[in-house]
C-alpha cells in the first residue's frame, strides 16, 4: 500500500505560480512511477504529467508543456508539480497517483491521493 497526500493548492491569479507537493508513505516509493492528473467540474479526469521512478523520464500533457514541471525527491518520498504561467483553464482538482510501471494512462495508477484544488482567476 502507498498512501498519498497532496498539498499546495489554492487560489492564484492568471500568470501566477503554484507548487503542488505529494507526500507518500508506505511501500517503496522509489519503485513507483508517479503522475499528476486533474479533473475540472463537468469534465473527465485528464493526465497532466508523469515521472519515472528514478526521475529520468517525464511526460506532459500538451497544454502544460513548458509551463509545468514534475520532479521527485525519493529521499523525501515526495513528488512535486511546479506550475507557472497559470491560466484559468488550469482550474481543477489535482491528484497525484502512483503506478508500478511507467505510463500516462490513469488505469496504470494503483494508488491515488484525495486531491487538492487549484483555482486560477482571470
Amino acid at each position: 500500500q502507498v498512501q498519498l497526500v497532496e498539498s499546495g493548492g489554492g487560489l492564484v491569479q492568471a500568470g501566477g505560480s503554484l507548487r503542488l507537493s505529494c507526500a507518500a508513505s508506505g511501500r517503496a516509493f522509489e519503485s513507483y512511477a508517479m503522475g499528476w492528473f486533474r479533473q475540472a467540474p463537468g469534465k473527465e479526469r485528464e493526465f497532466v504529467a508523469a515521472i519515472s521512478w528514478g526521475g529520468g523520464h517525464t511526460d506532459y500533457e500538451y497544454s502544460v508543456k513548458g509551463r509545468f514541471t514534475i520532479s521527485r525527491d525519493n529521499a523525501k518520498n515526495t513528488v512535486y508539480l511546479q506550475m507557472n504561467s497559470l491560466k484559468p483553464e488550469d482550474t481543477a482538482f489535482y491528484y497525484c497517483a502512483a503506478a508500478p510501471r511507467y505510463g500516462v494512462e490513469a488505469v496504470l495508477y494503483y494508488y491515488w491521493g484525495r486531491g487538492t484544488q487549484v483555482t486560477v482567476s482571470s
